[in-house]
């Protein structure tokens, strides 16, 4: 097998990661119900640490989710935070969660797997925008605490 053909196993937490994404997607894209949208991901998942982490997540980003849009929309400049893509708001509503509200994840790993799942999800520009971003919530995230 040459390296281009070898697949690289994701960090659990990685994979909670990406369902927490595609299921928040799913949700603001359908309108739906948290707990409905839960049950289409309650298959897919072959770790419990990936199933809980996925829970924990998904459930700090929608509770948090007005909070979060405060946060991210004071940090723009000259950008309304309409015109952000989606799935960008969405991996910025997951970094500002992971920061200020799940205590395990140094905030430096939050920024940088954001970033990463934007490279492979999202557009060429949003892992700069996404980590732009994160970087100056944390930086005002220091200062507070």
């Amino acid at each position: 097998m040459n390296m281009m053909e070898k697949t690289i196993e994701k960090h659990p937490r990685r994979k909670a990661r990406e369902y927490a994404m595609q299921a928040l997607y799913a949700l603001e894209i359908n309108n739906g119900y948290p707990t409905d949208i839960l049950e289409l991901y309650d298959q897919s998942f072959n770790d419990s640490e990936e199933d809980e982490y996925m829970k924990e997540l998904f459930h700090c980003v929608v509770e948090k989710k007005s909070w979060a849009d405060d946060l991210i929309t004071d940090c723009l400049q000259n950008w309304e935070y309409g015109r952000v893509a989606i799935l960008d708001k969405i991996l910025l509503r997951m970094g500002v969660s992971e920061i200020y509200h799940i205590s395990d994840v140094p905030p430096k790993v939050t920024i940088s797997e954001m970033v990463e799942i934007a490279k492979e999800y999202s557009t060429e520009e949003s892992s700069s925008f996404v980590n732009g971003i994160l970087d100056t919530i944390y930086k005002n995230y220091n200062e507070k605490n």
